[in-house]
């Protein structure tokens, strides 16, 4: 699916969407999604980074750095090749050290072991059971980019700086 025809969700939906991944669901016929957590988290953290999902599918505990009091992510965007080095919220780091805890991920290991293809298809199997149309997982980084104009005064050009626009 094309990014320019993926809506971004709302706050409703974007909860709607990971807790129906969370929980799974039987659908007609009998087909069954299973809880999938993994997913969950994947799209969470595209929601909450603001990142492309290649570049969340690349991610490893490693490319968070510790600066002073804070930890910051240090990456090279995959689609752009530019350096992204920003702070993750504490809440954030967090949830990605359980994550990783969790499935004994070693820090230069990759978080996850799926591919973009993968997650679209699945992430496209939940949303239908859900009658929603336009959403791909382009749909969370637009819910991030929306979430940051919205709390901070309708700032443009803080939406363009984070989600490395040139325009």
């Amino acid at each position: 699916m094309a990014n320019k025809k993926t809506t971004a969700l709302t706050q409703s939906e974007y909860e709607l969407i990971i807790n129906t991944i969370k929980s799974g669901f039987k659908g007609e016929g009998g087909r069954k999604f299973r809880a999938n957590e993994r997913l969950a988290t994947i799209l969470t953290l595209e929601a909450n980074l603001g990142l492309r999902i290649g570049d969340i599918l690349n991610l490893k505990l490693s490319d968070i750095v510790k600066d002073g009091v804070r930890y910051r992510l240090d990456i090279i965007e995959q689609k752009t090749g530019k350096r992204r080095t920003f702070t993750v919220p504490r809440e954030i780091l967090d949830y990605i050290n359980n994550y990783a805890n969790h499935y004994k991920i070693e820090p230069t290991e990759p978080l996850f072991s799926l591919s973009e293809r993968a997650v679209q298809k699945q992430l496209k199997l939940v949303t239908d059971y859900l009658g929603m149309e336009g959403v791909g997982t382009h749909s969370f980084r637009k819910y991030f980019a929306t979430s940051i104009y919205l709390e901070n005064g309708y700032n443009i050009e803080l939406v363009r700086t984070l989600l490395q626009h040139s325009s």
